[in-house]
């Protein structure tokens, strides 16, 4: 497989086995794949958040883990524990889901905080520290988290600080017409859905696609257009928190991951546009009288995009 848009391809044709529609939200999810970076899923119960993950993870043949976060969920529990060999007299590490290429974290929101910072590290540095020593994760290693923002009895917030971790942050929203019959077809079915989906890449390939997004070329003027769209929302008097470094690095990368999904290998303004919200909505704070007027994240987004202006793609190219 020599191009990235062709393996985008075959993943998301394994993954719409059992995923139906919603194709430019797969896209997004493997453009953080790509970018090696961490996804959130937020969104309602029962529109296939879950089956989202596991369709992905099923399609790349790599080690896959699952955690279903509740309230009595340990940091042990994610990361590892020793535990006594009566046999041998010593204690054995047994090492927790976290060490795995992809992980699903299920409902993060239902984890304590304690259990929720556990999970840091892992995305920041691909490493965990348990009991006074860091293990290094697996190469890849991905974690797709999902939660549901209707729900507020039993949950805790994620922190400003655990979202900027992310990479970026798609809803999936309710599905077409022609996507639920389909979806209400398949339960005619003895089989899940999910049986349907069959691993189309391995570890190695999907490495070698994360290289070829840094080869990406992005002209100066698209990086001058970044970085116009970061300053304007850190000088944005609607909002407490701006876009931080972490999320232009991120803007910039997932344009790339987007250029490349799309056959090219050079990023124009569409590129970044198209990323935009999923990769800075979850990176900047609303002042409170604005959320109760009705403003929210991606109206905000939308209108910085608005307001800088957009080189043009003769420069871009």
């Amino acid at each position: 497989m020599d191009t990235v848009s062709e393996w985008v391809r075959q993943v998301r044709e394994s993954v719409g086995r059992a995923f139906y529609g919603k194709e430019e939200t797969v896209n997004t999810v493997l453009a953080a794949l790509l970018c090696r970076g961490h996804v959130l899923i937020e969104d309602v119960p029962g529109v296939g958040k879950t089956i989202l993950a596991r369709a992905i993870a099923m399609s790349l043949k790599g080690d896959f883990k699952q955690v279903q976060c509740t309230p009595d969920l340990l940091p042990a529990d994610v990361l590892g524990v020793s535990i006594y060999n009566p046999k041998t007299g010593d204690f054995d590490f047994r090492p927790g889901p976290v060490i795995t290429n992809i992980l699903l974290v299920d409902e993060i929101n239902r984890a304590t905080p304690r259990t929720q910072s556990a999970l840091l590290e892992a995305m920041a540095e691909a490493q965990v520290s348990v009991e006074g020593r860091s293990l290094p994760l697996p190469d890849p290693f991905f974690l797709i988290a999902t939660e549901s923002p209707a729900e507020s009895e039993g949950t805790f917030p994620l922190p400003e600080v655990q979202k900027d971790r992310f990479f970026l942050s798609v809803t999936i929203g309710y599905p077409t017409g022609d996507s639920e019959r389909q979806i209400m077809t398949s339960q005619r079915k003895m089989q899940r859905p999910l049986a349907a989906v069959t691993p189309v890449s391995d570890v190695a390939t999907l490495v070698e696609m994360q290289r070829k997004i840094i080869e990406v070329h992005v002209e100066d003027n698209l990086r001058r257009y970044i970085l116009s769209i970061i300053h304007l929302s850190r000088e944005d008097n609607r909002l407490i928190l701006g876009v931080s470094p972490r999320g232009s690095l991120a803007l910039y990368r997932g344009s790339q991951a987007m250029a490349a999904i799309r056959g090219r290998d050079y990023v124009v303004p569409e590129d970044i546009k198209d990323i935009a919200i999923p990769v800075l909505r979850k990176r900047i704070l609303l002042k409170s009288e604005h959320t109760a007027r009705g403003l929210n994240e991606v109206d905000v987004v939308n209108q910085l995009l608005e307001k800088v202006a957009v080189p043009g793609l003769k420069e871009a190219v």
